[in-house]
């Protein structure tokens, strides 16, 4: 397995998620060349010794790899599609890895034009938010050629505690959109649970207190129940994010022929808090549209 060490990255997409993961990757001795839409984040991170890429095609031209953390699949299909985009830099051989979150279909269509112009593609979505983003502890959840998943993983290995090839092109973003099903549902669950113990007289604190350790306990309970119960919602995690993400899995199931009920009541009440003024808030905010208390 090769060192990240000395080798030439370009990472697209510098939010929350993407500006600790492209500082964990110079950490690890990378050249990170860096670009964004917006170009404030891009003058700190050159300030701190990575380069400025100036476009998708600037970041592409000279990396040995081009990682993508972007919000929305529209974004991902401008950065690569564009007149400057990553498809009109890249060289034949970059590997190029798509570490949002990205409709199926998009996805492996991305992946035969990467192949097409001789290079190799990787769907690698994450969870953890931003404290894994920072830590380097974010779980990976990888589709590709096996061989492509080899060359990606010596730089998801600098980003991730816990990394999964999940199959073929396109079967990392199935395993996100599971991911945000489960989690979104589990936020609801947490959300309704502890408003309730709140309205019946009960301290919603002791009552997550008392759940831990049972069947009832979660990574949700542990983390978004704290910031519940101290209506602490900066954001992990945005709601619009967890709301696009839950109706990018109930299309996809559409696409199958699946219905998912609970999940689009999710998605819907995801839809309330948005409109209550909560876009830009942590997606544990849910909680806000079951108890505006809160």
């Amino acid at each position: 397995m090769t060192d990240v060490a000395g080798q030439n990255v370009g990472f697209i997409g510098l939010g929350l998620m993407g500006k600790p993961m492209a500082r964990n990757l110079m950490r690890a001795g990378a050249i990170t060349t860096v670009h964004n839409r917006s170009q404030g984040v891009v003058k700190e991170l050159v300030a701190e010794g990575m380069h400025a890429g100036g476009s998708p095609a600037g970041t592409a031209v000279a990396a040995q790899t081009v990682i993508m953390m972007l919000s929305d699949t529209p974004a991902v299909e401008g950065v690569m599609r564009g007149d400057d985009g990553v498809l009109a830099g890249m060289q034949p051989g970059t590997l190029v890895i798509d570490m949002g979150t990205t409709k199926v279909p998009v996805t492996r269509a991305l992946a035969a034009e990467v192949e097409a112009k001789g290079g190799v593609y990787v769907d690698a979505p994450v969870s953890g938010g931003t404290i894994g983003a920072e830590g380097g502890t974010l779980t990976i959840m990888a589709g590709g050629a096996y061989e492509a998943f080899q060359r990606a993983e010596p730089y998801l290995q600098i980003l991730g505690g816990r990394i999964t090839h999940v199959g073929p092109v396109g079967t990392g973003q199935v395993a996100k959109a599971a991911n945000q099903v489960i989690v979104g549902l589990n936020i609801g669950a947490v959300a309704e649970a502890l408003a309730l113990a709140k309205r019946a007289g009960a301290d919603p604190a002791r009552v997550r207190e008392a759940l831990k350790g049972g069947f009832a306990d979660s990574r949700i309970l542990e983390v978004h129940g704290q910031r519940m119960i101290d209506h602490a919602f900066t954001p992990g995690a945005k709601a619009t994010t967890q709301r696009k993400d839950m109706d990018q899995a109930i299309e996809l199931a559409a696409e199958l022929g699946l219905v998912m009920p609970a999940t689009a009541l999710s998605r819907d009440l995801y839809d309330k808090l948005i409109e209550s003024g909560g876009a830009d808030l942590d997606h544990a905010a849910l909680i806000k549209a079951i108890d505006p208390d809160a």
